[in-house]
């Protein structure tokens, strides 16, 4: 990164089972100039998240707590859980000109456009809701009921897709990787 070039915010959001830790840990792979945003949650670790790393695992006092505190950038209760984004650092890491990823669900991230407005939202798709599902179902991590919510959630979210500036469609990760990348060249070349 060369110290002429400004912090960026972007915002990923997309349903669950297209594919967004996956094609942002691609991301950061490739790029030194990312900060990636931990948010905190509720909810229960999946097999493998590391607290700290995937998530802050809070119990709902905690959550409860920096919340009453105005700890949050944005934060919103999706499939019976709080999450919330850190504020703090996110600011810290845009003031030292860092591509800021926040991977939040479209709620927050029109709380985060309203607090931030250079905001840059994305919208990562699968394509299809058939293969949304396809998708879930291959994850294997939630029982029937909770995936049925998820799939109404998605179909109830995507209607806000006009709010986004741009849409990723995920049908490869090495594909979606080059088209995030070149949002944050485009977005870094932007006459202000």
């Amino acid at each position: 990164m060369r110290m002429s070039e400004r912090g960026l915010l972007l915002v990923v959001s997309g349903p669950s089972g297209s594919g967004k830790t996956t094609v942002l840990t691609r991301l950061m792979q490739d790029r030194d100039d990312v900060f990636f945003s931990v948010s905190s949650t509720t909810r229960t670790p999946r097999p493998g998240e590391r607290d700290g790393t995937d998530y802050n695992f809070v119990c709902a006092e905690k959550f409860e707590e920096e919340l009453d505190a105005g700890h949050f950038l944005e934060w919103a209760e999706f499939a019976g859980n709080l999450y919330g984004t850190p504020a703090a650092p996110v600011l810290e890491a845009i003031n030292l000109g860092k591509v800021v990823i926040l991977d939040i669900e479209v709620r927050g991230a029109l709380q985060v456009k309203e607090k931030y407005p250079d905001a840059v939202l994305i919208y990562l798709w699968t394509g299809s809701f058939e293969e949304l599902e396809r998708r879930l179902r291959r994850r294997g991590t939630e029982r029937e009921e909770v995936l049925r919510r998820r799939l109404e959630i998605a179909m109830e979210e995507y209607k806000a897709i006009g709010e986004y500036k741009y849409k990723v469609l995920n049908y490869e990760v090495e594909e979606a990787c080059r088209a995030l990348n070149s949002i944050i060249v485009a977005e870094r070349c932007l006459i202000k």
